[in-house]
């Protein structure tokens, strides 16, 4: 067995006020990612048959789609550490009349996945958050059979990503100081500097590691609609985790400020921000 990570922290966030939020949110939070799905969907390529991992897989939404594309002769592994969010997915699997694919509440970075069994890892946004990535992504490739492929989504910095910077920048100045943060400290930006993520990815044991920028547009709600906007940039991303311990009044002046700074994204197509992505992709 690979020796426990101390993941704690993450495995806490992910099953109390996260989860609360993700699973409220699932179906908004699936048409925003919509279009990265698409990308990071069609860059892994799943094919019938396939014996795919989809770590992090949260509330379900890419373990669906990829086990439409593995077929009855696939199968399909998700894993999560969020309970919640797990059983939001398994209901939709149900729900869909899935046989070829399951969720299971595991710890991905030390579980003992049976080796040599997997044809492609995949995860959109759920690999960031490890406390020690090259020892997860090691134990992860044990996993794979030789030759198998490895499709990653995450974020690129937050300069390029409008969609986490306009809230936070339009709501700074009103709230309490915020600590320093680690930028290789697990989170969601963790595989932000391209360098690090493919040291990260080589120290594993993953070849022919790839990085590929995407940026889409992201849709948060329809044009006019800048209080439901609000609502879902105060309930997801950075200025959720800044404003949870801050009181009424800040609030208010943050939904505020926040409502104003999105008003110069009300396009015909909807409230538009952008997206920024790396595409990791590697071989086993």
């Amino acid at each position: 067995m690979p020796a426990q990570q101390d993941n704690a922290a993450q495995i806490a966030y992910w099953n109390d006020r996260a989860a609360v939020t993700w699973t409220a949110f699932q179906e908004r939070l699936d048409t925003l990612f919509e279009p990265l799905t698409a990308y990071a969907l069609t860059a892994a390529a799943p094919a019938a048959g396939d014996h795919i991992v989809d770590i992090g897989c949260g509330c379900g939404a890419t373990v669906l789609a990829l086990a439409e594309r593995a077929g009855p002769a696939g199968r399909v592994s998700g894993f999560d550490i969020s309970e919640p969010m797990a059983a939001r997915a398994r209901e939709r699997i149900e729900a869909a009349g899935l046989t070829n694919a399951t969720v299971t509440v595991s710890d991905a970075s030390v579980h003992a996945f049976p080796p040599g069994s997997a044809d492609l890892l995949f995860s959109r946004f759920g690999v960031m958050f490890f406390a020690d990535p090259v020892a997860a992504f090691a134990n992860l490739h044990g996993a794979m059979r030789s030759g198998g492929r490895l499709l990653c989504a995450a974020w690129r910095p937050l300069a390029d990503n409008s969609w986490f910077k306009v809230p936070m920048d339009a709501a700074r100045a009103l709230l309490s100081p915020q600590p320093p943060t680690d930028p290789s400290a697990p989170g969601p930006f963790a595989f932000a500097d391209a360098d690090r993520t493919h040291r990260i990815f080589q120290d594993a044991g993953w070849r022919n590691v790839t990085l590929t920028r995407q940026d889409v547009p992201m849709r948060f709600a329809a044009a006019g609609q800048i209080e439901q906007a609000t609502e879902f940039a105060m309930r997801v991303g950075m200025l959720a985790g800044a404003l949870a311990e801050e009181g009424p009044e800040v609030r208010a002046r943050v939904q505020d400020a926040v409502a104003t700074a999105l008003q110069a994204h009300d396009t015909p197509a909807g409230i538009v921000l952008t997206g920024s992505v790396w595409l990791i992709a590697a071989q086993a």
